[in-house]
């Protein structure tokens, strides 16, 4: 890697992350000495970038909140492994939430110019995976549990056992888990009062609430 697609690279990283890091991770992290990243650091502030430092625990380097950088550019061949990870995804039921990942690589594509658009092409058509779809989920459980699981929201679900019984329970999502033939959510039971597992293809309803 070049030092300019190092240092916007750096700058990137610190922006996704808006919390402190260290030059001892950062250089780990591009591969690059101690000494050659704290020089790369000393750049990015020359380029009036707003960087700063805090020492103690939990410090480290990061740019200010309210700092944005221009849209971020693809290379084909980021967006080729992007693309084709997020497609087998989609394509093997491993994520549940489809329509915004969908949407994701959409934006992925369209950040290219149109020589990458016809080179992301070829790229894909070299790559394949193999893998084993899980159970199918309802849409309408896939974007309750994406609402609730992003926003943070309690959600009502009716989840059919291993016995077949249907039951209404009131749950708050603490994990998302993807195996390769089944998808749950790792879920606190406010009736319970403790956490439990639900397999998503075996909730038959589900719908963000609002705990009273």
């Amino acid at each position: 890697m070049k030092r300019t697609e190092r240092l916007f690279a750096i700058a990137e990283y610190l922006r996704g992350r808006r919390t402190g890091v260290t030059a001892e991770v950062l250089a780990e992290r591009f591969g690059v000495t101690l000494r050659t990243m704290y020089r790369d650091l000393d750049a990015l502030r020359a380029a009036s970038m707003p960087l700063s430092a805090e020492r103690g625990r939990g410090g480290g380097y990061a740019l200010d909140k309210s700092y944005s950088l221009p849209p971020v550019n693809f290379t084909a061949r980021e967006a080729a492994l992007l693309v084709a990870l997020g497609t087998f995804a989609v394509e093997t039921r491993l994520l549940p939430f489809e329509e915004t990942l969908q949407r994701a690589l959409d934006k992925v594509r369209a950040a290219l110019s149109t020589s990458a658009q016809r080179e992301l092409v070829g790229r894909l058509e070299e790559l394949a995976f193999v893998g084993i779809p899980s159970q199918p989920i309802a849409k309408a459980v896939r974007t309750a549990v994406e609402r609730a699981w992003f926003e943070q929201q309690p959600l009502r679900i009716t989840y059919r056992d291993a016995s077949g019984i249907p039951t209404t329970r009131d749950v708050r999502v603490e994990q998302v888990v993807m195996e390769r033939r089944e998808t749950r959510i790792n879920a606190f039971d406010f009736a319970k009062n403790e956490s439990r597992s639900f397999r998503l293809d075996r909730i038959e309803k589900a719908e963000v609430i609002a705990l009273t």
